[in-house]
């Protein structure tokens, strides 16, 4: 299968790319450095140097492709989230980007497009459990979102098969969020916003990346899948992640002072998400490797310790 690929550096592409060139695929990822392409010529895939947002390029970029996997994003940092500048980018790579790459699909007979979306879309739902069933919010910094899927959607409606996965909070040992998280932890607040018995739907880097490749197996038909360990409240995530670092147990901020951090982006980091993942589990036979963020947190902590971070 030859296997073109967006994000491939990334904190999860990483793991989905190596797997495929490990499994004897022809993968072709996108690096924007020099260092970047090091490393992927050194795990069996092609570097590949392409302007996400030009037309031509991104058309020859996925000539020859079977598959193409969208996995690029630009984060910015905690402390610029209420920045609406500072999210451009990662806007332009789920609106610009995903388009042209749907084009590039349908114009070469790509049979599969597997993007990544998010599962903070979703309204809140206190203690129930969400589905893909349960109809995203329109908010307008969550409209990106929505473009992408409705990418994905129009790549289906004209003969392919495209497949979006809906990840929960990303954390892992090489993931920026753990340093932004340790940085507020120390100073004996969580840093998780939200009212104590919300819920909070997560998954390890690893087990995404694991999810990429099971989406691509045949029992995986086109459509929305939720990719979620097993959601925890925001209390248990604060009590997890101070015992995964061994820092004492940390008080959660006021909900005032959370409201004010999170004012460009609604209430969506404060909703209660009990976000449900069953439908994948059972279309991809695929199961998380670390259930939930008790465990992970302590995977994290002990890799990054190991290496001396």
């Amino acid at each position: 299968m030859n296997v073109f690929v967006t994000g491939a550096t990334g904190v999860f592409g990483r793991g989905a790319v190596v797997s495929l060139a490990e499994s004897g695929h022809h993968v072709r990822g996108v690096a924007r450095t020099p260092e970047k392409a090091a490393w992927l010529r050194e795990h069996g895939v092609e570097p590949v140097t392409v302007d996400l947002f030009d037309p031509g390029a991104v058309k020859d970029a996925v000539a020859g492709s079977d598959t193409v996997l969208h996995l690029a994003t630009s984060i910015p940092p905690l402390k610029k989230f209420r920045s609406t500048n500072a999210w451009e980018t990662n806007n332009r790579l789920r609106t610009v980007t995903t388009r042209l790459l749907v084009d590039a699909a349908l114009d070469h007979g790509v049979g599969t497009l597997v993007a990544e979306s998010i599962t903070f879309c979703y309204p809140d739902r206190d203690a129930e459990w969400i589905d893909e069933s349960v109809p995203f919010v329109d908010e307008e910094w969550l409209h990106a979102v929505i473009d992408l899927e409705r990418e994905v959607t129009r790549f289906t409606e004209h003969g392919g098969r495209g497949i979006a996965l809906r990840f929960g909070f990303f954390y892992g040992p090489e993931a920026r969020s753990i340093d932004e998280l340790l940085g507020i932890a120390r100073r004996g607040i969580a840093p998780f916003l939200g009212a104590p018995d919300a819920y909070l739907s997560s998954i390890h880097t690893d087990d995404a990346s694991s999810a990429v490749i099971a989406s691509l197996a045949p029992t995986v038909r086109a459509g929305a899948y939720n990719v979620c360990d097993e959601p925890v409240t925001r209390r248990g995530a604060a009590d997890a992640f101070a015992a995964a670092f061994g820092i004492k147990r940390l008080r959660l901020a006021p909900r005032v002072v959370q409201r004010v951090a999170t004012r460009k982006s609604g209430d969506a980091l404060l909703r209660s998400q009990r976000v449900s993942s069953a439908k994948f589990r059972a279309a991809a036979n695929w199961q998380p490797a670390f259930a939930d963020v008790t465990v992970g947190f302590a995977d994290v902590a002990r890799r990054r310790e190991e290496r001396g971070a």
